[in-house]
C-alpha cells in the first residue's frame, strides 16, 4: 500500500533541510561582568545553603542538588530512574493532586528527581513554595499504585527506544568508551527494570538523598535573615547522614583508533560518534584553552567539522564536539548523523579536520571569532538565575577561586592561536580514539573496512559481536515481478484489492516538542485524489490536498500550491495499493535479500525507491526513498507492519517513518469504501 504519509513527512523534512545560517557575533571590546556573590551558612545537618540576593524582578529560583558520587546498580539499573520518576507524587501530608493544584494556583514550577529538586515563583509566595519543595523532598510519598504505573510507562518507553538509532546509539557509546561496570557504562534495560521493587526505591532514597553533599542555592528577590530562617525550619529535620562513596578505576582509550560498528537495519542514516576519554578540571590550567579549542573543532556553527559536513558537503544538518570540565572523568567527542552513502568518507573528514587543529594553527580572525561568539553567549547567560546558581554550585563543588566567574571573560580572551595547537594535541587524541558507528551495516560496512583500521562490531548492548550476514542472493526463480505477485495474493489477491475504490485511515502519533499525540487521517481515492492532515486536537497543524485540479499544503493557515516533481509524487500515491500498476510495469529491479527489522526481505527498486517485502509473507514490511531537498540528498524510510484483514484485504495498522525524526502512526480505524466524499478534496 502506497502511504500518503510518505508526502506528508516530505514536507516535515523540506522544513528541516531548509534551516537558515545563524549569524555569529562580531568580535568586540569584552565587556565586563558582575555576578552576584553568594552569602553561605551550613545547618547542622550538613546542608549547604547559598543565597545569592537579586532585586531587579520580584522572583526567586531555589536549587537542591545532591553532589554525591556515582554508584552502580548492577541487576537494578533503573531504581534511581523510579525514584526520581515517583518524587514528586505528593507527600505524606499532601496529596498528587492537591500538591499540583496549589503549585498550578500559586503560578511556580516545583520539580523533583532522585539527585535534588528546583522551584520557582514569585516573591511573595517564596516562604510557600520552599516549603513545598522541602515537603516533597523529605517526605515523599512512594506508593505501589504509583509505581507500578510509572514502571509501566517506562518499560514502554524503553521498547519504543530499541527502534531508535540515536537511542542505541547514546546507549552504546557510553557502554563502550566507560565499560559495563562503571555507572557512567551501565544502562536501563527492560530486564533490569522489571528487577526493581518498591522496596528498592524506598532503599535507595534513603541511603542517597541525605545532607552530606547536598547544597541549596536561593537566587532572587530575598532576604538573607528571613531566608535563613526558612531554610532551618524547613529542612531543620532533615537526618544527618553520609551517602556511600565508592572509587571506580578510570575507564582507558583504546591504544589504536578503531571503528566499533553497531548494525540496525532499520537506519536510514548512519550516528557517528569519535570518542576519548577526558580528566579535564576546571581548576586545570589548560581549561579555558580547551573550551576554545573545542568550538574551534565543533563546538561552534563555523567551526571546522560542521563547514566541512554541512557547509562543504552537505552531508548533516550538524555536527558538532563536546568536552567539559568535571571532577568526574568524562569523554571528549565529536558526532553528527549523515546519510549511509556517505558514512566513510564522514570518517575521513573528521580525521581531517582532527588533524587540522592538531597541526595547523588557527587563523588569528577565525581565533578572535570564536571568542566574541563565547564570551557573547557568556554575558547572555548571567543573569539567569539557574546560571547564578550553577556558577555558585561549581565554584563550592570543585574548589574553584571565589572571582572564578568574574575572571572568566579575561580567561577566554587570553587564549593563544599557540594554545589551542597545544591542548588539541593533549586532548584530542586522534590516534586513540573509539569511532562508534550505528547504522545499516549493508549500505555501510563494506565502505567502513576499506578505511585503514581495525573495524569491530558490536551488538546494540555493547556486547561483541561477529560481522552481520549483509545481502544474500535471490533464489534462482524469483523476480521482481514474482515479488510483487505474492505481495497481492498475500494482503488478499488482485481481485479484493481491485474492489478497493477508497481508504480512509484515522490513527494518532507523535512529533518532537509537541505536547500531547496527534491525530493523523488519511483518505485516498482511486481516482486520483488523497488528502492527509495531522491535527492536534480541533487545530489542523498541517493538511495537504490533492484533487483533479492539483494540489495545495496547509501549514498553520498558510496556503502553498503544488507543483513540479513533488505534484507527481503525489499523483502516484493517490491510490490505494500502487502495486497493482507495478506488476504490469518494466524496469523493476530484484536487487537481492537484506534483513529488514529483524527479517529477511525482498529488495525490489523502483526508481528512487526500493520496496522491502517479507520473504517469508509476501507482505511489505518498509520501503526506503532517495530525497533531495535544499541541495541536501536524503533517505527516508517507512516500515508497515501490523497488518490486519478489512473487507478481504490486509493493510497495515501501523506505520513507522524515519526522516530525520520517527513518524510513529498506530491506526485506530481503516475503511474501505466509506467515509469518503468529493468535499474532502476541496
Amino acid at each position: 500500500m502506497k502511504k500518503s504519509i510518505l508526502i506528508l513527512s516530505s514536507l516535515f523534512l523540506t522544513i528541516i533541510m531548509q534551516g537558515q545560517i545563524i549569524p555569529q557575533p562580531k568580535p568586540g571590546v569584552a565587556p565586563t561582568v558582575k555576578i552576584g556573590k553568594p552569602q553561605t551558612f551550613e545547618l547542622k545537618n550538613g546542608l549547604k545553603v547559598m543565597v545569592v540576593e537579586n532585586h531587579k524582578l520580584p522572583r526567586v529560583a531555589f536549587s537542591l542538588t545532591l553532589d554525591n558520587d556515582p554508584y552502580t546498580e548492577a541487576d537494578k539499573k533503573g531504581v534511581s530512574d523510579m525514584t526520581s520518576t515517583l518524587m514528586g507524587s505528593g507527600t505524606t501530608k499532601i496529596s498528587k493532586n492537591a500538591f499540583n493544584e496549589e503549585v498550578d494556583f500559586l503560578g511556580a514550577n516545583v520539580r523533583f528527581s532522585s539527585n535534588g529538586a528546583a522551584a520557582s515563583t514569585l516573591s511573595k509566595y517564596s516562604g510557600r513554595i520552599l516549603e513545598l519543595m522541602a515537603d516533597g523532598a523529605l517526605n515523599p510519598n512512594f506508593t505501589q499504585e504509583e509505581f507500578d504505573k510509572e514502571k509501566t510507562k517506562l518499560i514502554e518507553g524503553l521498547k519504543a527506544n530499541e527502534k531508535s538509532v540515536s537511542a542505541v546509539a547514546r546507549r552504546v557509546e557510553s557502554v563502550l568508551a566507560y565499560g559495563k561496570d562503571h555507572p557512567a557504562g551501565e544502562f536501563v534495560s527492560e530486564a533490569t527494570l522489571k528487577n526493581v521493587t518498591l522496596e528498592d526505591v524506598k532503599a535507595n532514597y534513603n541511603t542517597y538523598f541525605v545532607p552530606s553533599n547536598a547544597y541549596l542555592i536561593i537566587v532572587g528577590d530575598v532576604k538573607l535573615k528571613e531566608t535563613k530562617k526558612m531554610v532551618e525550619k524547613f529542612f531543620g529535620s532533615w537526618k544527618k547522614a553520609t551517602a556511600p562513596s565508592v572509587k571506580f578505576n578510570d575507564p582507558k582509550d583504546v591504544a589504536n583508533t578503531q571503528i566499533n560498528f553497531i548494525d540496525m537495519p532499520n537506519a536510514v542514516q548512519s550516528e557517528v560518534s569519535v570518542i576519548n576519554m577526558s580528566n579535564l578540571k576546571m581548576t586545570d590550567p589548560d581549561y579555558f584553552a580547551v573550551l576554545i579549542a573545542n568550538q574551534i573543532l565543533g563546538g561552534d556553527f563555523n567551526s571546522y567539522i560542521n563547514m566541512n559536513l554541512r557547509e562543504a558537503h552537505g552531508w548533516t544538518y550538524g555536527a558538532r564536539t563536546a568536552i567539559s570540565g568535571d571532577k568526574r572523568i568524562g569523554t571528549f567527542n565529536a558526532s553528527t548523523q549523515v546519510r549511509n552513502s556517505v558514512t566513510d568518507s564522514t570518517v575521513v573528514e573528521i580525521m581531517k579536520e582532527y588533524k587540522k587543529i592538531r597541526t595547523e594553527k588557527v587563523s588569528e580572525d577565525m581565533l578572535a571569532s570564536v571568542k566574541a561568539g563565547y564570551i557573547g553567549r557568556f554575558v547572555m547567560q548571567i543573569e539567569k538565575p539557574q546560571t547564578v546558581a550553577g556558577y555558585a554550585l561549581r565554584i563550592q563543588s570543585q574548589g574553584l577561586p571565589a572571582d572564578f566567574y568574574e575572571n572568566y571573560i579575561k580567561n577566554v580572551s587570553a587564549v593563544t592561536a599557540d594554545d589551542v595547537l597545544r591542548v588539541a594535541n593533549k586532548y584530542f587524541k586522534i590516534d586513540n580514539s573509539r569511532i562508534v558507528i550505528v547504522g545499516k551495516a549493508s549500505d555501510v560496512a563494506a565502505g567502513l573496512e576499506k578505511l585503514n583500521m581495525p573495524v569491530f562490531y558490536f551488538d546494540k548492548y555493547g556486547n561483541p559481536t561477529a560481522k552481520p550476514e549483509l545481502k544474500k542472493p535471490v533464489p534462482a526463480g524469483v523476480t521482481a515481478k514474482s515479488v510483487i505477485d505474492a505481495y497481492i495474493k498475500a494482503i488478499g489477491g488482485e481481485k479484493a484489492a481491485s474492489a478497493v475504490k477508497t481508504i480512509v485511515m484515522n490513527g494518532t502519533t507523535t512529533i518532537p516538542q509537541a505536547p500531547s499525540p496527534l491525530t493523523f487521517t488519511s483518505k485516498i481515492d482511486v481516482k486520483g485524489k488523497l488528502m492527509v492532515e495531522l491535527a492536534m486536537g480541533t487545530m489542523s497543524l498541517m493538511k495537504q490536498v490533492l484533487n483533479e485540479k492539483g494540489a495545495y499544503i496547509m501549514q498553520q493557515g498558510q496556503r502553498q500550491n503544488v507543483e513540479g516533481e513533488m505534484l507527481t509524487e503525489m499523483r502516484a500515491s493517490a491510490v490505494p495499493f500502487e502495486e497493482l500498476s507495478l506488476s504490469k510495469k518494466s524496469g523493476l529491479i530484484l536487487e537481492n535479500i537484506e534483513s529488514v527489522n529483524g527479517k529477511d526481505a525482498y529488495a525490489v527498486k523502483n526508481g528512487k525507491t526500493t520496496l522491502f517485502y517479507d520473504v517469508t509473507s509476501g507482505l511489505k514490511i518498509a520501503e526506503s526513498k532517495v530525497m533531495e531537498q535544499g541541495g541536501k540528498t536524503m533517505t527516508q524510510t517507512t516500515s508497515y507492519g501490523d497488518y490486519k484483514e478489512v473487507k478481504g484485504v490486509k493493510v497495515p495498522f501501523n506505520v513507522i517513518q524515519n526522516a530525520g525524526f520517527e513518524l510513529d502512526v498506530k491506526m485506530s480505524e481503516v475503511k474501505i469504501n466509506e467515509g469518503v466524499s468529493d468535499a474532502d478534496f476541496k
